[in-house]
């Protein structure tokens, strides 16, 4: 309880403006934690009352402090923009994430992939210049497809590829144990596992050692004709460097939903290139209802003596 008797509260920055209506989250907290007051920045009140911050976008340049803060709730998929804050507060840090993945992500990251293996970027060509185009089909059987990244996130598009047939793998950074299809880990197995992918799906968090891991020379551990799904961030790819291997065919296709800067600007090559599709960073947008239920099964594990369900770590960037 703060010194004022009042319950200690949730401060929410810029959730309400980027995701849904402040009534919209007051009626949701209302529903599945009633006794816990909600406020929204600028709106602090007194600062000694706010328990816990949920965000997307935060400027802890402008942020007070906050002397009963216990635990911090961040919207974005990667906190590599804060995460270094030097006035980030030093309590824990949780993602809130559906923990079986996200529906939105899972069906996006399924459609470019079944796009690309299809040809429809090849078809849709076609149709433009009325050619009726037949040419061989290749099974799923016949593909691999590997995802950068094997998260929550990764997680369940990777098992629906498999359950439609196609030979999927994975490459991490750190070993961990087995999984439900083969792991790679490491910088000692990105070429052997680059070197058996024909779609790679990047799901990467951002970090100092994944910045740029797509360019000419990872590029060149790929098959011919090997293709590129990035739904991680713009910074994986360097964007001269893919546009050369495709223009080299070297590489087929690409479909970026991450890209750098955003939006990206009306001059870059990849607006108008002819094997890659832009997207808009849309692949997945939260509810209001989706948001609440994580953050108040996150309060409700703290309360009850436990740990974030995802909690963050800083120092590794995700």
């Amino acid at each position: 309880m703060a010194s004022s008797g009042r319950p200690l509260a949730l401060l929410i920055i810029n959730l309400d403006k980027v995701i849904g209506s402040a009534q919209a989250f007051r009626d949701a907290f209302r529903r599945q934690v009633p006794d816990l007051p909600i406020r929204f920045w600028p709106d602090v009140g007194e600062v000694k009352d706010i328990e816990y911050l949920a965000f997307m976008h935060p400027d802890f340049d402008k942020l007070p402090a906050f002397p009963n803060l216990k635990a911090m709730f961040s919207r974005s998929a990667g906190v590599e923009a804060f995460a270094r804050h030097p006035r980030l507060p030093k309590v824990p840090l949780g993602k809130v994430e559906p923990p079986g993945g996200d529906p939105m992500m899972t069906e996006y990251v399924v459609m470019h992939v079944l796009r690309l293996h299809r040809d429809m970027p090849g078809y849709q060509a076609a149709q433009a210049r009325k050619e009726w185009r037949r040419v061989p089909i290749v099974r799923p059987d016949q593909r691999r497809v590997g995802f950068l990244g094997f998260g929550m996130m990764a997680k369940a598009p990777a098992l629906v590829l498999q359950s439609l047939g196609f030979k999927v793998s994975a490459w991490v950074r750190s070993p961990r144990p087995a999984a439900e299809l083969p792991l790679f880990h490491g910088d000692d197995q990105l070429e052997r596992f680059l070197g058996q992918t024909d779609i790679a799906v990047c799901l990467l968090p951002l970090t100092p050692e994944t910045e740029g891991i797509f360019c000419a020379r990872t590029f060149a551990m790929m098959p011919k004709g090997a293709m590129l799904v990035n739904v991680g961030r713009g910074k994986h790819v360097v964007d001269e460097d893919l546009i050369a291997a495709l223009d080299s065919g070297h590489l087929a296709y690409a479909a970026l939903d991450a890209l750098w800067p955003e939006p990206l600007p009306p001059e870059s090559p990849l607006w108008h290139h002819p094997k890659v599709t832009v997207m808009p960073h849309v692949a997945r947008r939260p509810t209001v209802d989706q948001l609440v239920t994580e953050v108040a099964a996150n309060i409700r594990s703290l309360k009850s003596g436990g740990r974030l369900l995802q909690e963050v770590d800083v120092t590794r960037g995700y």
